[in-house]
């Protein structure tokens, strides 16, 4: 039990960074706020392969740490919240669905929408941001897609090389 706790850890630790990277080097910067990054699909993959707790620790934190090195980081309580939820109900979706590929495609597109949500409601309420906050939602869109596309990938190269079971703690 010990020696499965200490690899979850020590993945969670390896998504955390692959969430920051990905999120912090990979951006399309916004015409209105923000930037359109590619670490959605790291997000999700994270909870797929270490499960609903570990995953959206790991997809939230690496996502929060992001906004706080780069200057946005107003966005990080919302962030680390957001990612952390969009995370899980990606994660809670596919196990319900028995971890079968319907599940990773039903699990990433609402996880992914409840993103785009959490941010309209965080910029129009909380920021105040009004019509701004409104057209970002085409760039989150944008960003919800790219990420449940990448996801999906990195789940299919997890599952080809016997990764996902590995991380899991299933074998």
């Amino acid at each position: 039990m010990r020696e499965n706790y200490i690899k979850k850890m020590v993945f969670s630790a390896i998504f955390i960074t692959l969430v920051f990277v990905s999120t912090y080097i990979i951006r399309i910067p916004s015409p209105i706020n923000g930037y359109v990054n590619s670490g959605d699909g790291f997000v999700l993959a994270s909870g797929w392969l270490l499960g609903p707790v570990f995953g959206p620790i790991s997809a939230g934190i690496g996502s929060m740490f992001t906004d706080l090195l780069s200057g946005y980081s107003v966005y990080a309580p919302a962030t680390l919240i957001i990612k952390s939820l969009d995370c899980l109900i990606a994660t809670l979706i596919y196990d319900c669905l028995k971890r079968k590929n319907i599940g990773i495609i039903v699990g990433g597109i609402l996880g992914e929408l409840f993103m785009v949500l959490g941010y309209f409601l965080f910029s129009y309420f909380i920021l105040g941001n009004g019509i701004s906050a409104a057209l970002n939602i085409t760039g989150d869109l944008f960003q919800g897609v790219v990420g449940v596309v990448l996801g999906i990938m990195i789940m299919k190269i997890s599952q080809r090389s016997g990764l996902d079971v590995i991380i899991r703690g299933e074998k």
